[in-house]
């Protein structure tokens, strides 16, 4: 199997999540005792929200870029960013390390096209709702991206930094969420993105009828598929290589399905 390296604490409730999901997937694929192999770099969430918060982007980007490298060299195969709201330095991300950068939007995008849908609605940060980084790469997947109105991406945004950030878990605010669901499928939206790690903690296929993409589970998915397939690929004598694994620059093109 090869080694996950994960980049988290963006926030660490949600990086708990995808600790908790790669040792689920690995122990239904391959049963027993069997849990992943992974690495994990948690950064101190105050300094990166801080950081969203002023708008130094670089900075941040610089910051992770460095948690990549200390990934790296600890013995990382592959690499996830465990954060949709953080892929917006990705490229930066990506381009500090030799290993492969396994994107959350691509992995998201290549499952809402196997569902056959092209409008979905997208819920995350303010950040990740109104900025274009996710949303036009979405776009690149031949997708059409709607947002919620200002007031829901207002409530949205402070659900999650105020409350699922900090573990707290609302009925209010699911109720809350579901209305702006509903009110993104009336607009138009086949399918909804849950488009923030924590949302997942909050909201779940079980609240509603309308087809949810985690995308955190979507990511670990992906995540664990290519370690254990990988690995049967490629012999001691022969170390994987960064165009056996899906990348930042190439979507997923398996036709298996992924349940959300």
């Amino acid at each position: 199997m090869l080694t996950i390296g994960l980049i988290g604490g963006m926030s660490w409730e949600s990086s708990a999540h995808y600790y908790r999901l790669a040792n689920e997937l690995v122990r239904d694929r391959l049963g027993g005792h069997h849990s992943a192999r992974c690495l994990l770099y948690s950064v101190d969430f105050a300094d990166i929200e801080r950081l969203q918060s002023a708008g130094e982007w670089d900075e941040a980007g610089r910051v992770l870029a460095d948690a990549a490298r200390r990934v790296e060299a600890a013995g990382a195969d592959l690499l996830l960013l465990c954060t949709n709201t953080m892929h917006k330095v990705a490229d930066r991300v990506a381009d500090a390390v030799r290993i492969p950068l396994l994107h959350i939007v691509d992995v998201t995008a290549a499952t809402v096209r196997r569902h056959g849908l092209h409008t979905v609605g997208l819920l995350g940060t303010a950040f990740t709702m109104e900025q274009d980084f996710l949303r036009d790469r979405l776009a690149g997947h031949g997708l059409t991206v709607l947002v919620p109105g200002a007031e829901d991406r207002k409530m949205i945004h402070s659900v999650i930094y105020d409350e699922l950030c900090l573990g707290v878990v609302s009925e209010a605010s699911r109720t809350a969420y579901l209305r702006v669901i509903d009110r993104l499928i009336a607009a138009g939206a086949q399918g909804v993105i849950l488009g923030c790690t924590e949302i997942e903690l909050l909201i779940t296929q079980d609240d509603t009828p309308v087809l949810l993409f985690p995308t955190t589970r979507l990511h670990v998915t992906a995540a664990v598929d290519q370690a254990i397939t990988a690995d049967q690929l490629v012999t001691t004598d022969q170390p994987v290589t960064a165009d056996q694994l899906v990348t930042i620059d190439q979507p997923i093109t398996t036709d298996q399905p992924v349940t959300a």
